[in-house]
């Protein structure tokens, strides 16, 4: 059990110790709550980072930019760093912080209840261990959850079979025949990773990605040196990113007029990029994405193409029909022969909170209330509710920029929260009905004029798009910058 010391603020627990669980724990250290236990379901700190350990992976966004605001990085070693980098700075920063710590590690939570009292909660994990809390912030992600698509035969076969996020170190794919499925973010880095020790690759694409170049480069001595003469150069890098991403999540919310110029830059870029790295036209037709740019993820990649338009590797674009001992068959009846699949599916992104149940007031289950696609005003906080917060919660990705930043602003808002709790002794805090369908009205009607309209992505659950922020980062910002208390119902002390 969490205990209490009198004065010591609100009793919080944070669920997950990725970016988003130890930004938050830092956010309401700062805000004077001491309180706080971090429970986190593997056996260290590092969330996605920590997980997706696949050959190349990297991230998408500048490190400059990826970074958080409190812990600026002159050392990285690249612009676009990979996994080990990224996962060692997070751990650095959050040791230096003292954020260690507040985590539990093994503590996979398995259910949130509201107390008869209404104001607090009673946090369980799948060891048996229980904690009470005055107030829950769930740092989770969107991307945490493996999906392995349910096709016929998928177990018979009879080889090594895996999920990107759960790469099998131990096995040497040197000489191998392989079947990769999904050709999403993930894959686009781990195919180029592995394709000159394979004997055969088969790429099963259901729908091709856009991939424009990637603009990386190594930081040599030079530039080392320079950050540390001139600290300013870091802080106009990390600047000039975030407003060139900016850009880009204007341009795909749809909110300037120059919108649809930029993303036919984007394609032309993605043409060019195209007709330069594959040479064969039937390759380079399968390539050509079906949708309209900007609906789903824009990737960057120097290697895909390249590895695509390799002697031993073939594209698949019929769908998947089947699994069997021996290999992949697909709608076309052709058997494809593999020694290992690995599934490149991606992740249950609109599935919020999908293995935790959440049960708030007069018994009312957070997963039946988003039945129709989930919802929380600011991506934060559901009627119904009390004391519980999401950080990277509905309506809060980004297609463009950093989730960092908006991950830093949730967790100012929740501890701007913790704190009025410490200071006047209330026990409840919740937003309003109207606030939040109101809210949620905006986010509808504003995503319906976006890029992500009109088809199909992990954006999208059923009719809404219950992932995506529909403006720019700074906006986000601005309106979680203080909290406005008009928009939350406070029930004060006893007495």
């Amino acid at each position: 059990m969490s205990s209490r010391t009198r004065g010591s603020g609100p009793r919080v627990i944070v669920i997950g110790a990725g970016f988003g669980g130890l930004g938050a724990a830092r956010a309401l250290r700062q805000q004077g709550v001491t309180d706080i236990t971090v429970l986190e379901r593997a056996d260290g700190i590092g969330g996605v980072w920590r997980d997706n350990t696949y050959p190349d992976a990297a991230c998408d966004v500048p490190s400059p930019l990826y970074s958080w605001s409190w812990a600026i990085n002159p050392a990285w070693g690249r612009r676009y760093s990979k996994q080990p980098e990224i996962l060692a700075y997070l751990r650095a920063s959050a040791e230096r912080e003292g954020l260690t710590d507040l985590v539990v590690t093994g503590a996979a939570v398995t259910s949130c209840v509201l107390q008869e009292d209404g104001c607090t909660w009673t946090v369980a994990t799948a060891g048996g261990t229980t904690y009470e809390a005055d107030l829950v912030v769930s740092a989770v992600g969107q991307l945490s959850n493996p999906v392995i698509p349910s096709l016929p035969g998928a177990d018979t076969f009879a080889g090594p079979a895996f999920h990107s996020a759960q790469w099998r170190h131990d096995l040497d794919l040197t000489g191998k025949k392989v079947a990769v499925i999904g050709t999403g973010a993930s894959a686009i880095q781990f195919v180029p990773g592995i394709v000159d020790r394979v004997a055969e690759l088969t790429v099963f694409q259901r729908s091709a990605p856009y991939v424009v170049p990637k603009p990386d480069q190594e930081y040599r001595p030079r530039h080392h040196r320079a950050f540390d003469r001139w600290p300013r150069l870091l802080t106009f890098e990390r600047r000039t990113t975030f407003q060139l991403t900016e850009l880009l999540n204007a341009a795909l919310g749809g909110q300037v007029r120059w919108s649809k110029a930029l993303l036919s830059a984007i394609g032309t870029a993605w043409r060019l990029h195209l007709r330069r790295q594959v040479k064969d036209a039937s390759l380079r037709a399968k390539l050509v994405p079906d949708y309209a740019i900007g609906c789903k993820r824009i990737l960057f990649s120097n290697d895909w193409y390249p590895a695509l338009d390799r002697d031993h590797v073939d594209v698949v674009t019929e769908g998947v029909a089947a699994v069997e001992p021996t290999g992949v068959r697909d709608d076309a009846g052709v058997l494809h022969e593999a020694d290992v699949i690995i599934w490149g599916t991606g992740f249950a992104a609109t599935a919020f909170l999908a293995d935790i149940e959440v049960t708030g007031a007069d018994g009312a289950d957070l997963h039946e209330a988003w039945s129709d696609g989930a919802r929380a005003h600011l991506g934060l906080a559901v009627p119904g509710f009390p004391n519980f917060f999401a950080i990277y919660g509905p309506n809060t990705n980004l297609g463009g920029s950093s989730i960092i930043g908006m991950m830093e602003a949730q967790a100012a808002y929740v501890a701007q929260v913790a704190r009025r709790l410490a200071d006047t002794g209330a026990r409840r805090v919740e937003v309003r009905e109207e606030v939040y369908d109101a809210f949620d009205a905006e986010m509808q009607t504003r995503l319906a004029d976006t890029a992500w309209t009109g088809c199909e992505s992990w954006y999208v659950d059923g009719p809404r798009i219950t992932t995506n922020w529909p403006g720019k980062v700074s906006e986000y910002q601005q309106r979680t910058a203080e909290v406005d208390w008009s928009e939350l119902e406070v029930t004060p002390a006893r007495g």
